[in-house]
Formats: C-alpha cells, sequence, structure tokens
C-alpha cells in the first residue's frame, strides 16, 4: 500500500496529477493482471502508441509504475510494472506530522559542479555547444572547464560532489531524497550493457541500481542537434530515499541504511559520491545527464525533509 500525507506534498501532488485522467487511470487498472509494454498498453486500450508512451511517463514519474527495458526484436521496449495496488491518503495533518512544523529543503546540483573525481576511459564529457575537453583523457576532468558539463560519462572511478545543507540548528531530518538520470557506459552505446552503479553518502554506502544498458537506440527527448544518433542519448530518472527506518531506491528497499546513519546533522554538507565499485559485478562504467541532455530537464535534484519545534 501507498500512504500519503501533507508529510510529502510534493509526492502527493504528483500521485494526484497521474491519477487525474481516465487513461491513467486505465492503464493501472490494466497492469494489475499483468506487466505489460508499451505496444500492448496501446492495443488494449485502443490508444496511440505516443499517447500511451506519455502517460507512462507521468506515472512513473509519480512512482505508480516502474518500468524496464528489455531486447527487442528492434532496439528495446518498455516494460510496465505496477508498484502499489491500494493507494491512502491522510489529510490529518496534526496526526501525520511528529511534531513541530515539517519543512522541505531543495536544492539542484548541475553535474559539473563535482568536488573530486577519479576516472578511467572511456570517458568525457559535454555540454549544449559540443565536446567540453578531449575525450577519453582523465586528467582533463579537472580542467575548470567542467563545472559547465551537462553530460559525463566514465567507464570507471566516480563522481564526488558536495551538496550545501543550509537547515536549522534544531531540526529532526526526517528524510533524504536524491534523484539523477544515470545509465551505463559502453562504447558508443549498447543497450545491453550491466552496469552496478552505487551510492554513498558521507561515505557511507546506502544502495546500488543495476543499470540495464547504456541507451542509445532512440534519441533523448533534451539532447543538443550536435549529439550524434550512434551515441548515447537517454538514461533511467533514480531516485533515492533515505529515512527514519531504511533506505529504497524508486520505492523499493535497497538496504537497511537509515537517515539518522548518515550524520547530517550540525553539518553544512551533504558529500554525494556517485561511481562504480572496483569489486562490482558489472563494472559498465556511468552516463550522468544535466537538465539539457537526455529525457529529464533537471540535473541533480536533492530534497531533506525536516521537522522544527
Amino acid at each position: 500500500m501507498l500512504e500519503l500525507s501533507f508529510q510529502d506534498p510534493d509526492r502527493l501532488v504528483a500521485v494526484a496529477h497521474a491519477l487525474s485522467t481516465r487513461a491513467r487511470v486505465d492503464m493501472l487498472q490494466l497492469l494489475s493482471t499483468r506487466n505489460m509494454n508499451v505496444m500492448e498498453i496501446a492495443e488494449a486500450l485502443k490508444l496511440p502508441v505516443s499517447t500511451v508512451a506519455n502517460n507512462v511517463k507521468v506515472l512513473e514519474a509519480a512512482k505508480l509504475i516502474s518500468t524496464e527495458l528489455v531486447p527487442a526484436s528492434r532496439g528495446a521496449m518498455k516494460v510496465c510494472t505496477r508498484n502499489y495496488d491500494d493507494i491512502r491518503i491522510a489529510f490529518n495533518v496534526e496526526k501525520t506530522v511528529p511534531r513541530g512544523r515539517l519543512s522541505t529543503y531543495e536544492m539542484e546540483m548541475p553535474v559539473g559542479h563535482y568536488s573530486d573525481c577519479e576516472v578511467h576511459p572511456t570517458c568525457g564529457m559535454a555540454n549544449v555547444e559540443g565536446m567540453i575537453v578531449k575525450e577519453d583523457e582523465p586528467a582533463s576532468f579537472y580542467h575548470p572547464k567542467h563545472i559547465g558539463a551537462q553530460m559525463i560519462w566514465l567507464r570507471k572511478g566516480y563522481l564526488e560532489y558536495l551538496l550545501p545543507l543550509e537547515i536549522p540548528a534544531n531540526a529532526r531530518i526526517d528524510a533524504l531524497e536524491i534523484s539523477m538520470e544515470l545509465c551505463s557506459e559502453a562504447p558508443n552505446y549498447d543497450n545491453n550493457w550491466p552496469s552496478d552503479i552505487t551510492l554513498w553518502i558521507n561515505g557511507v554506502e546506502i544502495g546500488t541500481w543495476t543499470s540495464p544498458g547504456d541507451f542509445g537506440d532512440r534519441r533523448g527527448r533534451l539532447n543538443p542537434a550536435w549529439l550524434p544518433d550512434w551515441s548515447t542519448q537517454y538514461g533511467l530518472l533514480k531516485t533515492w530515499r533515505i529515512d527514519r527506518h531504511l533506505t529504497t531506491l524508486d520505492m523499493e528497499k535497497v538496504s537497511e541504511v537509515r537517515v539518522d546513519d548518515l550524520k547530517l546533522i550540525h553539518r553544512p554538507n551533504i558529500r554525494l559520491r556517485i561511481g562504480v565499485k572496483p569489486d562490482a559485478v558489472h563494472q559498465g562504467g556511468l552516463n550522468l545527464f544535466g537538465k539539457q541532455f537526455g529525457d529529464y530537464e533537471q540535473d541533480i535534484n536533492v530534497k531533506v525533509y525536516y521537522a522544527t519545534e
């Protein structure tokens, strides 16, 4: 069951929006029987494929469904899975807010503003005008131009960011959410190229996502015209949430790490590292997309939910 309340107003609005059209409600009802790809949904509901694809994005953004790209006769197809059987919305604020006033601190960190890195080829970075530095040259990642990057890729290593944390000193942090668009890194692209991409916060490993591939079967929605069709085009939007009980990735449990384990109180920043461990089973690298590349118009988004007296 999905439980919603005023503790997470953004989530509540996203779910309400996702349920606001008959087409999306019909799609959720259809997915109660089995997992289906976009073509099957379109055929069952007698809707254009483009309409279904757009509605799938809305449902996925609200985390009511999850999708997976699987190999097809031509490229890959997106298979949809419904995440919840029931949704409960609690409007009684006094019962849902444990103490004090609940607030949200939000910030967006440009993908090029990393503070540290370890990089191995294939690697590079680009912005809307073209390549920023020499490709496959790790030393170039320390060039000052890196702050303007809107797409970064590396085969091995990590990127680390210092994210400012500006909340009251007496705050009690209830949850931390971090989202970004990611995929694997293969030469040119390869939709079947798994990679174990791990996230750390303040030195604590919070979870690993196995990206199924480096996606290039179609152009990314936001990509500039200069980007070649045969290169990486888009990623998947992934959201890690660490609360007072556990860590989830797209609402699925990935570890027992709790927000208190991150020692966020009295810190001026959050140290975020994203990378591929040297001993990972699938060492397929990573692509990180900013708001001007890929499918999602965002950089690294951070939300901190906290309560004060």
